[in-house]
């Protein structure tokens, strides 16, 4: 037998020491955002209650009894003084669910709530629920809009893979009682990537969309939409314009989809982005911004060529590799952003920036040109002008 007490303790010692590790600013940036040493959350934050039965009688050997596989796209909110993400948490039976982590300072010690979150359904169950987004809007309730996956009931027996993706909508005031309202309806047969504009356009709910004919693969959808609603209870959306699409040899030619809310600036609204492409090696996710016009919410102003975030080292490891995806930010009281960005389906990241410096980054970046030829153009144009200021120095 082993030494039940002894295990306990390790167990306990070794997740206080995870819970409590200080995160520290990487000394290498490009100027735009700064990445950290750790991840913020990851599978191995997951409460021990949640993971073990601690009574001997029934649990002699100290087994983990419910395993947690995954840790990873969290939406992000600051309430009360509190940075707090709803992480998908994903079990070993591939099943999501929704845990709410906190933090002292948005950096480093998120500790989950003691218990995941119990979220209400509607008369047609969830099978699988993910990828929240939270949005404070201005009618004075936070918005939870995400993923509700249910098996296709036209699937044949020999496919058990076959799925309908909608967006389901849930309303809080504090993320603990949550309630449930119809999802979402547009023309899309499959809704995922599924974002609420923080305040009301001509007194209708603002929704972006990604149109998309199949669960997996865009079809002839794609790109990110945009739609009006009357009513949140009731969600219907009848008309999509498309705000960013697809586009042939860039970073977003498979498919893209809005990651968190988008900030708004005096300059206009900041968009953070997920774009993919196909490789070799399977789809490839980076993160890209953009910036829309404060009336015209269709109208893109700027939109910087190739991607702001890509993953890096280990962020390329995990259950789908070489992917980040970020559907959670949090603008600051003085004016700093935290970007929480997930790596390869599998853990949470933090990169922090300032409003200034994405404004300056998503005004000032070149944007793309479409062509080779054109990319040289950009750096020629660089190579010049530090030629011309080396000059004015002499």
């Amino acid at each position: 037998m082993i030494d039940f007490e002894k295990r306990r303790q390790e167990l306990t010692e070794a997740y206080q020491a995870l819970i409590l590790r200080p995160n520290r600013e990487l000394a290498e940036s490009n100027g735009v955002f700064s990445r950290y040493e750790f991840p913020v959350v990851t599978a191995a934050h997951a409460p021990l209650n949640w993971r073990y039965d601690f009574n001997q009688a029934t649990n002699p050997f100290l087994m983990e009894r419910f395993g947690i596989n995954a840790a990873f796209n969290a939406g992000a909110i600051l309430l009360n003084g509190k940075y707090l993400m709803i992480v998908r948490v994903e079990g070993t039976d591939r099943k999501s669910f929704f845990a709410v982590a906190e933090s002292p300072n948005g950096l480093d010690n998120f500790v989950f709530w003691e218990t995941p979150v119990v979220l209400p359904e509607t008369d047609e169950p969830d099978v699988n629920v993910y990828d929240m987004r939270l949005v404070a809007h201005e009618d004075g309730w936070i918005y939870g809009l995400f993923c509700t996956e249910r098996k296709d009931p036209a699937a044949p027996a020999y496919d058990q893979s076959m799925a309908i993706a909608q967006c389901g909508i849930v309303r809080t005031r504090d993320l603990k009682y949550w309630e449930r309202l119809a999802d979402l309806k547009t023309p899309s047969p499959q809704k995922r990537n599924v974002v609420l504009h923080p305040e009301f356009v001509d007194g209708q709910y603002g929704f972006y969309t990604r149109p998309q004919d199949g669960f997996i693969e865009s079809g002839t959808g794609g790109g990110i939409g945009f739609g009006l609603s009357s009513s949140i209870e009731n969600a219907v959306i009848t008309n999509e314009t498309i705000v960013d699409n697809k586009s042939y040899h860039t970073i977003y030619e498979a498919k893209n989809g809005l990651g968190p809310q988008p900030l708004k600036t005096s300059y206009g609204w900041l968009h953070l982005a997920h774009g993919v492409r196909n490789t070799a090696a399977g789809l490839r996710y980076v993160l890209y911004l953009f910036m829309t016009d404060l009336n015209d919410l269709t109208k893109v102003l700027y939109k910087p060529a190739g991607y702001f975030l890509a993953p890096v080292g280990e962020e390329r490891i995990g259950d789908v590799s070489n992917v980040v995806f970020c559907n959670g930010w949090i603008k600051d009281t003085d004016g700093r952003v935290f970007i929480y960005y997930a790596s390869s389906d599998t853990r949470m990241h933090i990169a922090t920036t300032t409003i200034d410096q994405l404004v300056d980054y998503v005004m000032h970046t070149e944007p793309d040109g479409l062509r080779s030829a054109t990319s040289v153009q950009t750096v020629l144009k660089n190579v010049q002008n530090n030629r011309n200021l080396a000059e004015q120095m002499l």
